[in-house]
């Protein structure tokens, strides 16, 4: 079920991105460890990377050590400020910088809601959850998942465009919390 709850945040991406800010790789990053994020997909088109996803499957997959899928929120609960996340991606590694052929990932800070919102303003809705570097995406991240723990909590929607090695506002990701009514009104038709 958490496998097809992912899946179906692919759908989100386009309702989240919007024009300021539709460039969305891991900055500050390491390699990950092979099999590590069984749960994350290179999406790629005429064989380079595009974009991520935490699932990309229409059906039940069997899981192994490298194929598996990461629990999702089970109430539309908040992350606490100051808690210490992560990332992971094949997106590029600085704003003008090409994209990596290795996963690689980072920690990210989440940043308190009032205070992201002072900064985005109309653009942050409470579908949204922000964090800050030292760690942090850029283009080719975006639909990769935002891991507190064990759990994805969001999934990497939009930055500021050019500014992804050195941005001035927090990244923002949706939050899959609060996509879970319409996720299990999916899940139940399926």
């Amino acid at each position: 079920m958490a496998l097809i709850s992912l899946l179906l945040l692919a759908v989100l991406l386009p309702y989240l991105s919007h024009s300021a800010s539709v460039n969305v790789g891991i900055i500050n990053g390491t390699e990950a460890k092979p099999h590590s994020r069984p749960y994350m997909v290179s999406v790629q088109e005429y064989g380079s990377h595009v974009c991520g996803k935490s699932s990309q499957l229409r059906g039940k997959a069997k899981q192994s050590k490298t194929v598996n899928w990461i629990s999702i929120p089970k109430t539309n609960e908040g992350i606490k400020a100051n808690s210490v996340c992560s990332v992971a991606g094949w997106g590029k590694t600085g704003s003008f910088k090409s994209g990596s052929n290795r996963l690689l990932e980072t920690k990210i800070t989440i940043v308190a809601e009032k205070e992201c919102k002072k900064l985005w303003k109309e653009d942050l809705t409470p579908r949204m959850i922000c964090a800050v570097h030292p760690g942090g995406t850029c283009e080719g991240d975006s639909g990769g998942a935002l891991v507190c723990g064990n759990t994805a909590v969001g999934i990497v929607s939009f930055g500021q465009k050019d500014k992804c090695d050195a941005p001035t506002k927090p990244e923002v990701f949706a939050k899959i919390s609060a996509f879970l009514p319409w996720i299990k009104s999916i899940i139940g038709k399926v």
